[in-house]
């Protein structure tokens, strides 16, 4: 019954939604008043038309009594039709010269009227207008009265196609804004919420009600970026504005134009691919924290680690560090007492940071390397990590096919798919190389032939797109990293003012309040991790931070949970627990 109930449902939706289209396009010729005129041009020139037919068909008539032939009236206008349209059957023919004559005329008026001037007409004042309807109906100019809490984006990016995706759980409405219509269209098409507008004109944020926004994501190239900064300032001073800065001389501009925040994509994305390359040492590497709770990552080999389980390392007595999951060559698995650790795995851990000072001081002997990591690609990007590789004193080498007057001794100039260029980079020793070109399938490419000469070594890579993320993790990286996901992450925790660290593409840790749902379950009763694959891996509680809380531990409604999973388990979270149709489902089902 509940099935046959859901789709009975679907089904009055979806009619319900077509008669509203069709009713929003009919509408329009109601409303328009171009449209209106145009409409009663085409009626006119419908009955003019109408009146020629019925003139004819007369004339045809007495013509055919004077030639001494009787046809019915329904002959005459069969007769009319068939010659006007050309289609000319031949069945009926008169056989004087007057009769040729007015057959000549009807012809040629119905090749001029019918043929020529009707479609033109047709698809002037009818078709075009109902397809200019159909296409406002679809990408609108104006977002109706009552519309707040929505996020506006300036243009359609990576980065918005991610965001827009994370904004479904929290029940965050958006609009992509589009000066082209046709690209309008094409988003439409694809399931996107578009409007058009112009985005130098203060009208068009007006219109989208900007003032009632939560938020505006400026996300087109830097110059279109700042004019529609200082547009939007025209409107409304108070909504918050996150632009995405392309090139770092654009900060302070984008910030003088008003923007509230600028995010820096190329130092951010260069600066998070610098902060997770491992190879020196096996010293563990802070990538988030929560509080006084951090989050790390370190590498295992060469350490005393490899080959043993969790349970018999004993990391947790010796430091006090937690191993809440491990990482194998992009797969991620949650740490159980049985896991055994590879010598390629990539540990992550979680503690405090007086734990992580005396787990570096133990174990920062294993796995030393001097030799220079590899950085493919002198880009944006590979600037930015450059940079923070000099900052911390790391050794590196930029293999780039255009050579570098500025530190030439450092740059290999030449293809990276050329091995004797790798080689001379220093590709048999290096601890790790990060390609970081902004062309998925080179990197593809370039990790694939990295890993078959070195299987040893971190391959850390950059996607451009999400659908590549899992390609790259089989041709052989260690990590990948998107810019995409970063930038989305960033805006997420912004607009809903919470921290979430995205340890690897589609891996998240993310803080809640404890569901209302869960209040004074134990939590191994909550089925947290057997009904959305996320692991509760802290509880923030009055007492502190309890970290790998046991299964025993009952939940408070003053309890914060910490919790590890991917962004499709965060959100399968939000449906079965933070809503409160689906909490009073189980809540109903387990009475």
């Amino acid at each position: 019954m509940k099935y046959g109930m859901d789709f009975f449902t679907i089904f009055e939706r979806k009619k319900l939604n077509k008669m509203k289209f069709v009713t929003s396009q009919l509408s329009f010729f109601y409303q328009n008043r171009v449209a209106r005129r145009n409409i009663k041009y085409l009626v006119k020139y419908l009955l003019s038309l109408f009146m020629m037919i019925i003139v004819y068909s007369i004339l045809f008539h007495y013509i055919s009594d004077w030639e001494g032939i009787e046809h019915s009236w329904i002959t005459g206008f069969y007769w009319t039709l068939t010659v006007m349209s050309t289609l000319g059957f031949g069945d009926i023919t008169f056989t004087s010269d007057l009769g040729k004559i007015f057959s000549i005329i009807v012809l040629l008026s119905g090749v001029v009227f019918l043929l020529v001037i009707l479609p033109f007409t047709f698809i002037q004042f009818f078709y075009a207008p109902w397809l200019q309807a159909q296409t406002n109906s679809r990408t609108p100019r104006e977002l109706p009265q009552g519309t707040k809490n929505h996020v506006i984006f300036t243009a359609f990016s990576p980065i918005a196609e991610s965001l827009i995706g994370k904004l479904q759980p929290y029940g965050i409405e958006y609009v992509i804004l589009q000066e082209d219509s046709q690209k309008a269209i094409e988003l439409y098409d694809n399931g996107y919420k578009v409007a058009i507008g112009n985005l130098d004109d203060p009208l068009t944020y007006s219109k989208m009600r900007v003032e009632e926004s939560a938020l505006v994501v400026v996300n087109s190239v830097d110059e279109i970026n700042t004019n529609s900064i200082a547009t939007i300032r025209e409107v409304t001073e108070t909504v918050p504005i996150i632009s995405l800065a392309h090139h770092e001389d654009s900060v302070d501009i984008l910030e003088l134009a008003g923007s509230t925040l600028v995010y820096h994509i190329s130092k951010r994305l260069g600066e998070a691919m610098a902060r997770r390359t491992i190879g020196f040492d096996a010293s563990a590497n802070i990538i988030g924290k929560f509080d006084n709770l951090f989050i790390a990552e370190a590498l295992a080999t060469g350490t005393p680690l490899v080959n043993k389980t969790v349970a018999e390392c004993k990391l947790k007595e010796t430091t006090g560090l937690t191993i809440i999951g491990i990482w194998d060559r992009g797969v991620f698995i949650n740490a159980r007492p049985e896991t055994i650790i590879q010598n390629s795995s990539l540990i992550a851990l979680a503690g405090t940071e007086e734990q992580m000072n005396l787990y570096n001081e133990l174990f920062c002997i294993y796995h030393a390397s001097d030799f220079p990591v590899i950085i493919i690609g002198r880009g944006r990007v590979g600037t930015a990590i450059a940079k923070s590789f000099e900052s911390k004193g790391i050794d590196y080498r930029i293999v780039d096919k255009n050579p570098n007057n500025n530190d030439r001794s450092r740059t290999i100039v030449g293809s990276a798919s050329d091995i004797s260029v790798l080689e001379k980079a220093g590709i048999r020793n290096a601890p790790a190389v990060i390609i970081t070109t902004h062309d998925d399938a080179t990197n593809i490419y370039l990790t694939i032939y990295c890993r078959r000469l070195r299987p040893d070594m971190q391959i850390i890579s950059r996607a451009s797109l999400d659908r590549n993320i899992s390609t790259l993790n089989r041709a052989g990286s260690d990590l990948v990293i998107s810019y995409a996901s970063l930038g989305a992450n960033y805006i997420l925790n912004y607009l809903t003012r919470k921290e979430t660290v995205m340890i690897a593409e589609g891996l998240f840790i993310f803080e809640l309040k404890t569901p209302s749902i869960l209040y004074g379950l134990k939590l191994a009763e909550s089925n947290v991790r057997q009904e959305t694959g996320c692991s509760v891996i802290a509880v923030k509680s009055e007492k502190g931070i309890i970290i790998n809380p046991v299964g025993d531990y009952t939940l408070q409604p003053e309890d914060n949970l910490i919790l590890i999973g991917s962004s499709e388990g965060e959100k399968k979270f939000y449906e079965l627990f933070m809503n409160s149709t689906s909490g009073n489902n189980r809540k109903n089902s387990k009475k």
